[in-house]
């Protein structure tokens, strides 16, 4: 009998790099060896673009058009044999499932993966931009709320897009003040964009490179299924308050 597979899932703000980190991490592990399920849960249908270099259907757009659809409708084949659906669910043996989700708030359709118990593990990828730290911290909410006493969601958080001293040392502030793991700290890397804009996985062109080899060591990380304990989020005036004293210790007064 097979084991069950490693469920994983991705959230965070739009436009933070959730979608390049999530491919990526897909194709590290076929590559290892693992058979994996990437689904897009957007209603752009772009998170498999990377990994097919191209632009599929979802699952909605297709039965729009079909009464009834096959697994060919629906499956994929990306790089490292990745099988890749937009915005569906696979009752198949799988070593790997990962969720590529779209939400700055963790409500409505965005809660599906986590409500309904298809991933075990949830990773939120951020920036040390006020933003998007306000839409990690909500969707800490949303990871607290469904996660049960045994078995604490989060996975850690990813902070992407570091750039220079001061935003690690706000993404780090952020991690200490919820109480939450953090198991990346990526920066700015003009590679990523490049190959993004190639439609390609930067871990593939550029597999020498400090990026892809953090990422890797974060493929390593999830493997291992280690639990982390559940984050303490912040409510609105906490929130608030921490961003004035992150302006305040690193940005100075501003009498304008």
């Amino acid at each position: 009998m097979k084991n069950q597979p490693l469920r994983i899932a991705f959230y965070g703000k739009g436009g933070i790099g959730k979608t390049t980190i999530a491919s990526n991490i897909s194709a590290l592990f076929a590559k290892c060896g693992k058979t994996v399920l990437h689904i897009g849960c957007d209603p752009k249908a772009d998170s498999t673009r990377l990994l097919l270099q191209r632009r599929v259907p979802s699952v909605l757009q297709q039965l729009q058009q079909k009464d009834r659809l096959s697994r060919e409708d629906m499956l994929f084949t990306g790089a490292y044999g990745v099988q890749c659906a937009e915005a569906g669910v696979f009752e198949e043996n799988w070593d790997v499932i990962v969720y590529d989700v779209l939400g700055d708030v963790v409500c409505g359709g965005f809660s599906v993966p986590m409500r309904r118990h298809y991933t075990d593990q949830v990773y939120v990828v951020t920036s040390a931009n006020y933003m998007s730290l306000y839409a990690a911290n909500n969707i800490l909410k949303g990871i607290v709320r469904y996660s049960g006493k045994e078995e604490p969601l989060f996975g850690g958080f990813l902070f992407n897009h570091i750039r220079g001293e001061i935003d690690g040392k706000i993404a780090a502030a952020f991690a200490e003040q919820t109480k939450a793991h953090a198991l990346l700290y990526m920066a700015e890397d003009s590679r990523i964009a490049r190959a993004d804009f190639k439609g390609k996985l930067f871990t593939e062109v550029f597999p020498k490179s400090e990026s892809a080899q953090s990422l890797l060591g974060v493929t390593e990380a999830i493997q291992s299924k280690k639990m982390c304990r559940l984050p303490v989020p912040m409510d609105a005036e906490e929130m608030e308050a921490f961003g004035k004293r992150i302006a305040e210790k690193w940005y100075g007064t501003d009498n304008n």
